[in-house]
């Protein structure tokens, strides 16, 4: 198996299987006595995306108080029958 000029090599699907390796999975290179390992990353997976980083910025600062059945009513305007 080679490494290619990005620097890139694929992982067998045996081993990704076997390790658990699915799409999307973080993982970590670590050195140690002169030995790569390749092991999962313990932050589990969650990385901070912008629209993660987004909607932490947001939460709680609602400070409004209306009931959500209010804020449907809002949504939709008048009803047809309003006229």
């Amino acid at each position: 198996m080679r490494i290619t000029t990005k620097g890139q090599v694929t992982i067998p699907q045996e081993v990704r299987e076997r390790a658990g390796l699915m799409p999307g999975t973080d993982v970590e290179f670590k050195i140690e006595a002169g030995v790569v390992r390749l092991v999962k990353s313990a932050s589990g997976g969650a990385r901070q995306t912008r629209g993660r980083k987004l909607i932490e910025g947001l939460r709680g600062r609602g400070d409004f108080k209306m009931t959500t059945d209010e804020i449907v009513a809002l949504m939709r305007g008048p009803s047809a029958d309003d006229g």
